[in-house]
């Protein structure tokens, strides 16, 4: 199909031509295209001092594309930073108001029953932070931008990356979504249309379940003789406290409570200005259907610990994302003609440590060093930048991803079934009892609410949600009032449904909707069918509530929703997280 086919009579898309193309604007994307452009300033340097021969890269062209309505505006993370990377990229990022919370200087591990806690007497190794850095990593990447754009560094925010473009197998661009068009797909008056932005190299950067490079890995079988991807659903709450009653720093994870049937566990972290970050992680191939970490993390302040802990509190910000869990097994290949993949978008995470932000910047400076090298050579084809894969081999990228590799697979067998085989991984440098273990699809793990819960599965306590108070309780939509998000809503829904009826005669009779559950933004609901029999129920999409955590994406037992990006601009507003 013609790129300008679907477009109204005499309008036509701009072509930009760039040098190095970045699709995302978060810690992988910007890392890459400063290093590219310190790399670049070095080898020029170099050359007019006859410290090295060659030519010089003449002006070069880097853009990066952000689908948010501003750099940071979709980023949220716990976040403790490893600086290991950041020392690297940017030396002196204390002296240039990198934009720190607090250092860790206390780390402990509790485990709460239903009703008691206690701290473990040891911080296990993988729970060690003491040097660590708290951040906001919304605030983080905006500053990050800053130094990116002190640089000539062209940045877009507001433009949604929706398809690529090919000359056979080889990447040579993508094309931009079209802004102003209605819920049919209609051109309004304020329509325009989408750019074609064609460049020598692309970087797909786009964090986790990244849209444009899952049609990219599908096309190109990018995972072929790989792990399944497996995710975790991460939400995460701020919380002020009264003045005075928050020391920074401190970082406590728990276990147990408030998951029964799923793999989890919690995080706090203490920030200046007396205010507390608590988040919950849930993994996404849990048998559990009823699966819900919205209610599980207001569940979890109702904990005497935590109530102790957050007493007089007021949540001030919310947030929710999906994070790549599948580790070494599941990368994919890391470039092809014309391209490489960092970061979340590559399966680039510790998730035994809860850690990735490093990972994605130093694979991003990595493939920066490369694209140098294509730009010197004027080849971008994948005999050049396979130079890419040799580099993450080479870097902690490895080393840490590999000392986990069987993690994930351990811990999905249940937490106390796993802790001796953990500790074998521990003692034998991730191998454990069996190497390579195998995932398992978060879409073809979720079994009936039945076979989960028993006959009377909806009546327990768990079930419910605590009751919304507007200070430390908040049912879904309270909190996604919280994060700012906001799209047109007279635009396309991006949500995209491949069969309603599934929903209705199979879905909801086993499963009791999982969206419904899982979701943790109010986006789906079921509601009476107007057209089926009685007792059946309709999916209802409430896309204007998206925050971006792509999880109905990947845990719909049927894969019969499909995430695409909005409209440029749209989604969550974060500026805390």
């Amino acid at each position: 199909m013609s790129q300008n086919s679907d477009l109204p009579d005499g309008v036509t898309r701009e072509q930009m031509d760039v040098d190095i193309l970045i699709i995302g604007g978060g810690a992988a994307g910007l890392s890459c295209a400063f290093h590219l452009s310190k790399q670049i300033e070095k080898h020029n340097q170099e050359i007019s001092s006859g410290q090295r021969s060659g030519n010089p890269i003449p002006d070069v062209m880097i853009a990066v594309l952000e689908k948010g309505a501003e750099i940071g505006a979709h980023s949220l993370s716990g976040a403790v930073l490893n600086p290991v990377a950041l020392k690297e990229l940017i030396p002196s990022f204390k002296e240039e108001g990198c934009p720190i919370e607090a250092e860790v200087n206390y780390d402990a591990v509790h485990f709460l029953g239903d009703d008691y806690s206690f701290k473990l007497p040891v911080t296990p190794p993988p729970f060690h932070n003491k040097g660590n850095l708290i951040i906001s990593l919304s605030k983080f990447n905006r500053w990050l931008a800053e130094k990116c754009e002190a640089r000539g560094i062209n940045i877009f925010p507001g433009f949604a990356a929706v398809e690529v473009l090919y000359e056979g197998d080889k990447i040579v661009g993508v094309r931009t979504g079209d802004k102003g068009r209605d819920k049919l797909g209609k051109p309004k008056n304020n329509f325009e249309p989408g750019l074609i932005l064609k460049s020598k190299l692309v970087v797909f950067s786009e964090g986790t379940r990244g849209s444009l490079f899952k049609q990219v890995a599908k096309k190109l079988n990018l995972r072929q003789g790989k792990n399944s991807e497996v995710f975790e659903e991460g939400v995460k709450e701020i919380i002020q406290m009264p003045k005075g009653t928050v020391t920074p720093g401190r970082v406590i994870h728990t276990m147990g409570f408030p998951l029964k049937k799923s793999i989890g566990g919690t995080f706090i972290y203490t920030l200046p200005e007396d205010r507390i970050v608590v988040g919950l992680v849930a993994y996404l191939d849990s048998r559990d259907p009823l699966l819900d970490p919205h209610k599980e993390l207001q569940r979890l302040k109702t904990h005497k610990f935590m109530r102790k802990l957050l007493a007089g509190g007021k949540v001030i910000a919310y947030g929710g994302k999906t994070l790549p869990a599948g580790g070494w097994y599941s990368i994919p290949k890391l470039f092809g003609d014309g391209w490489m993949v960092t970061g979340d978008s590559a399966s680039m995470v510790d998730v035994q440590k809860l850690k990735g932000i490093h990972m994605a910047m130093k694979s991003g400076m990595l493939a920066a060093e490369v694209a140098v090298s294509a730009l010197l050579k004027a080849d971008s084809s994948s005999g050049v930048l396979a130079d890419y894969d040799v580099k993450v081999r080479n870097s902690f990228i490895k080393d840490e991803l590999y000392r986990v590799r069987n993690f994930h697979q351990t811990l999905s067998k249940g937490l106390f079934a796993s802790l001796p085989l953990i500790a074998l991984q521990e003692l034998s440098g991730g191998r454990g009892l069996f190497d390579g273990m195998k995932t398992h699809e978060d879409a073809k793990t979720t079994e009936s609410v039945v076979d989960v819960w028993g006959p009377d599965s909806l009546t327990g306590g768990e079930h419910q949600l605590p009751a919304s108070d507007g200070q430390l309780f908040f049912d879904k939509l309270g909190s996604v009032y919280l994060t700012g998000t906001m799209h047109d809503e007279d635009s396309p829904n991006h949500l995209l449904l491949q069969n309603s009826d599934t929903c209705r005669t199979v879905c909801e009779p086993k499963y009791k909707s999982p969206c419904v559950r899982f979701c943790p933004a109010s986006v789906y609901e079921m509601i009476p069918a107007k057209d089926g029999q009685s007792g059946q129920y309709d999916l209802q999409i409430n896309y204007t509530n998206c925050i971006h955590c792509k999880t109905c994406d990947i845990k719909c037992p049927f894969e019969n929703i499909d995430w695409t990006v909005p409209e440029g601009g749209g989604g969550p507003r974060y500026r805390e997280t």
